[in-house]
């Protein structure tokens, strides 16, 4: 985090680690770029599908879709990805997260193949609910393994990174289109087809080199792996770094009282006021993320282009290539400041700024309609403000959707919680990918006011319940949201935790968190002992 000179773990302060001078940290972070791909393959599928649109050879091929054929394209996916919910928190919990990567990628590229051959439109729609099942799978696993495996330090920069890796998929599908724009048979996209198989290819070939997650180790007996895991990544294989062992006895005590203590059932995400706090942001935050209006230029940036007036195939993808690089810049950049602005206080800015932007997107273009087609100036406006509307929703809605919905779920939900998540996504997706193409079709920029009302609705929900987390560690995470009676273990153990944990017979959590009289606010753990022994763990 730039500017800070440490990192809190444990009701402690440790001086900052420089990843690029570390070698297990430097090692498990490029190993993790491979599994940050997923959300790349999802990018590449939109801005694919928005260039696809301006081919001529791939609307004469599928006979000119109508506006409701191109609705279902797209929305096919969000059903495939809905259909997969049901199975991934079980492949994750069970599998591991490695594994539902892997099982995701291979569907995913077995729907590329289909797709690419594409010999009728049936056959294309079939083929996105394929990749659209295998991508749910994979990118449900993905950010949980690297929220899971990331140092503390790095967790919020790395997990934000996620999610905003999708404009990479998208600057390549982006310019692969306008290259083959040119070309004059049905390779013209053909080319952009096939390509969305690579990240997935990649995956496949390098997630081999990645440790599995150290939570779901220890979750599945495994616990002299998982400090092994720890050692390897943030402690360049010590696994008497003082650290690394704090983790581990968190993770590991923390994990048994909520395996003992907690209920692993659905109804677990809305049985505790904390727990239902936690599902609203997840809801809400997946329906945002795609609600918000980005949803007409992610999937249908030719019809609002040819709302003001940009008609041309070869100036739409530019403007479409522009686009996803400026978004991949402002949406990677702001990761590294996460903890330095805070969650809460982007979220109020992105959704701000938003709005306004929105509001000033909505006047351009009903002037520009006012004018008959012919102001210009009105329609540089939309365009220059569809720019700025970007900067905003980078702020936070790309990189923060995963980041924060996935840190705020203790590790007993994390995978259920992310399975609400992207039901939401995908449903707000469905009804986006089908409604926005019809919509503006019938109403044209008026369509514009609905999203500026709804982002007005945004903006209250966010300020009254989207609260503050930052610089806290993952397992601690829960006192946010739960207070004393948050369930954690080790030398941050809550009144609570202390409680269950003496009834588990935790003793590593009663000897530390007991130290500095049992309060969470104090430090608990003297600063002058050697490092936390696990030998209950590696009994």
């Amino acid at each position: 985090m730039p500017g800070k000179t440490t990192f809190e773990l444990a009701g402690r302060e440790f001086p900052a680690v420089t990843w690029m001078k570390d070698p297990g940290l430097r090692k498990c972070y490029i190993c993790l770029v491979f599994v940050v791909m997923t959300s790349a393959t999802n990018g590449y599928d939109g801005s694919m599908m928005n260039g696809l649109q301006t081919l001529s050879w791939w609307k004469n091929h599928f006979n000119n879709p109508t506006d409701s054929q191109l609705g279902l394209l797209n929305a096919i996916m969000s059903v495939g990805g809905v259909v997969s919910l049901p199975i991934f928190p079980y492949l994750a919990d069970y599998g591991g997260r490695r594994m539902g990567i892997i099982i995701g990628c291979v569907i995913c590229i077995v729907g590329v193949v289909i797709q690419s051959i594409g010999a009728n439109i049936g056959m294309f729609i079939a083929a996105r609910f394929i990749i659209g099942f295998g991508i749910s799978l994979a990118q449900g696993c993905s950010p949980m393994l690297v929220t899971e495996l990331c140092h503390p330090q790095h967790r919020a920069t790395f997990t934000a990174i996620y999610n905003s890796l999708w404009y990479v998929g998208a600057i390549v599908a982006a310019w692969l289109t306008f290259g083959t724009l040119k070309i004059e048979n049905n390779w013209s996209w053909r080319i952009p087809s096939i390509g969305q198989a690579f990240p997935s290819i990649l995956q496949l070939i390098f997630v081999w080199v990645v440790d599995e997650s150290p939570r779901f180790l220890v979750a599945r007996g495994k616990s002299e792996q998982a400090l092994r895991v720890l050692a390897k990544c943030h402690a360049n294989g010590n696994d008497q770094d003082e650290v690394v062992q704090l983790e581990m006895q968190e993770i590991h005590d923390t994990l048994k009282m909520e395996r003992e203590f907690s209920s692993q059932s659905w109804l677990t995400l809305f049985q505790t006021k904390g727990n239902r706090h936690r599902m609203l942001i997840c809801i809400t935050a997946g329906f945002f993320s795609q609600w918000s209006g980005n949803g007409i230029v992610s999937y249908y940036l030719n019809k609002a282009l040819d709302g003001i007036g940009y008609t041309d195939p070869t100036t739409q993808n530019i403007i479409n290539g522009v686009l996803t690089i400026f978004n991949a810049i402002t949406a990677t950049g702001i990761c590294f400041f996460v903890e330095t602005f805070g969650r809460r206080r982007l979220f109020l800015v992105s959704t701000t700024g938003m709005l306004l932007s929105y509001m000033s997107w909505t006047i351009a273009a009903g002037r520009y309609a006012a004018s008959g087609n012919t102001n210009d100036n009105a329609g540089r406006a939309v365009l220059g403000v569809i720019f700025v509307y970007y900067f905003f929703y980078n702020l936070a809605w790309s990189g923060l959707l995963i980041g924060y919905t996935a840190e705020i779920l203790p590790y007993s939900i994390r995978a259920k919680g992310l399975t609400v998540v992207f039901l939401s996504i995908d449903l707000s997706l469905f009804f986006n990918s089908y409604v926005n193409p019809v919509a503006l079709g019938a109403i044209g920029w008026h369509y514009y006011i609905v999203y500026t009302c709804w982002l007005a609705v945004e903006l209250t929900v966010v300020y009254f319940f989207y609260i503050e987390t930052r610089n806290t560690p993952l397992e601690e995470m829960a006192k946010h949201f739960d207070g004393e009676d948050a369930i954690i273990g080790g030398a941050a153990a809550t009144e609570k935790g202390l409680e269950l944990a003496r009834q588990a017979g935790l003793e590593d959590t009663v000897r530390t968190a007991s130290v500095g009289g049992g309060s969470m606010a104090e430090n608990r753990y003297d600063q002058k002992t050697s490092a936390v022994h696990l030998d209950e763990v590696r009994a």
